[in-house]
């Protein structure tokens, strides 16, 4: 039996443990709502997946430079 990271009052199952996961299903739930992406079409490409906003800055090449 194994305990919950964050709050360490549930129990972790064991096939979800094994898979790498150390929290409970709630603890997973809230930590994967405080995380964001955006999905980006890049040109002649495929789209890729940003996670942090400054990424974003500046990658339409048809605005000018960006720094």
């Amino acid at each position: 039996m194994h305990l919950c990271v964050a709050c360490n009052l549930q129990s972790v199952s064991e096939g979800r443990y094994e898979l790498g996961y150390k929290t409970c299903l709630d603890c997973g739930e809230r930590a994967a709502r405080k995380s964001t992406h955006c999905i980006v079409p890049m040109h002649k490409s495929n789209y890729v997946v940003m996670t942090n906003p400054e990424d974003l800055k500046g990658i339409n090449n048809k605005g000018g430079f960006y720094r």
